[in-house]
């Protein structure tokens, strides 16, 4: 079900409840167009400030000059209308700028720890405290480029990674973001890597020989693994609240409060 407000997520339970979803524009031009396309409200869509064309740097540039003039402005009108800014894409000091700047809290909702796994889109440590002590978020991503040993990688290594970054940053401040493409074909990865901005592909973490999607871990091939997860952290030691608010309550309070125009 598509869901408006964070009650709608809270009012989702039950026996019949559906999994609901929130949509999320990707680009900093792309949230009026993602509001009328979608009928959705402003308060609703989250929107990434990336690629060094108009407000950040990118996480595969080579230099990373900050938030631009622009950006500073569209954080500003952000923070106005809440939405909220997503950096998983941008680079170190243009993520470390948007937090410093950004008047409430922001996300990056789909990376892990760059000392774990040291993919360009892994977030270094002061990048994760930058975002964190202002009450910002960190989600997990399982995408196999994201991960320690890739599509190899343990549930044990992953759950381990996560009470590592609860000792560090606080458990209150995680989340799950997945980066789940489930079932889609390979086509639209390609088509993620070029858009409308490119006429040459550039393969991110993966390569020429490797196109495609990466097979996904055994432990979490598709969105009905959850439990997996939930039960990997209270093994690794975790307690049920700490894993409780990393499955999920953790987003649900951030989206509560994030997710309303400034009073």
């Amino acid at each position: 079900m598509k869901c408006h407000r964070s009650k709608d997520q809270r009012e989702n339970r039950g026996p019949n409840s559906r999994q609901g979803a929130l949509f999320h524009s990707f680009g900093s031009t792309a949230e009026a167009e993602a509001i009328d396309m979608l009928g959705s409200k402003p308060e609703m869509i989250s929107a990434r400030v990336e690629i060094a064309i108009r407000g950040a740097t990118g996480c595969y540039e080579a230099e990373d000059t900050g938030i631009t003039r622009m950006g500073k402005q569209v954080i500003k009108e952000m923070n106005r209308v809440g939405l909220v800014v997503d950096m998983s894409h941008s680079a170190d000091r243009s993520t470390i700028e948007a937090a410093d700047l950004s008047e409430r809290p922001i996300a990056i909702t789909h990376a892990n720890p760059y000392e774990w796994s040291p993919a360009l889109r892994n977030k270094k440590d002061d990048v994760i405290r930058a975002v964190t002590e202002n009450g910002g978020m960190l989600g997990f991503s399982v995408y196999p480029h994201h991960l320690k040993d890739k599509s190899d990688c343990t549930l044990q290594s992953f759950c381990e990674m996560i009470a590592r970054t609860a000792e560090k940053f606080g458990a209150e401040n995680l989340g799950i973001g997945t980066d789940l493409c489930q079932d889609q074909p390979d086509s639209v990865v390609e088509w993620m890597r070029v858009g409308r901005w490119s006429k040459e592909i550039d393969f991110g973490e993966g390569s020429a020989a490797a196109p495609g999607f990466p097979p996904m871990p055994s432990w979490f091939n598709d969105n009905r693994d959850f439990g997996n997860i939930e039960s990997g952290l209270l093994d690794v030691g975790l307690n049920q609240h700490e894993v409780a608010g990393i499955m999920g309550y953790n987003w649900h309070r951030f989206y509560a409060d994030n997710f309303t125009p400034a009073v």
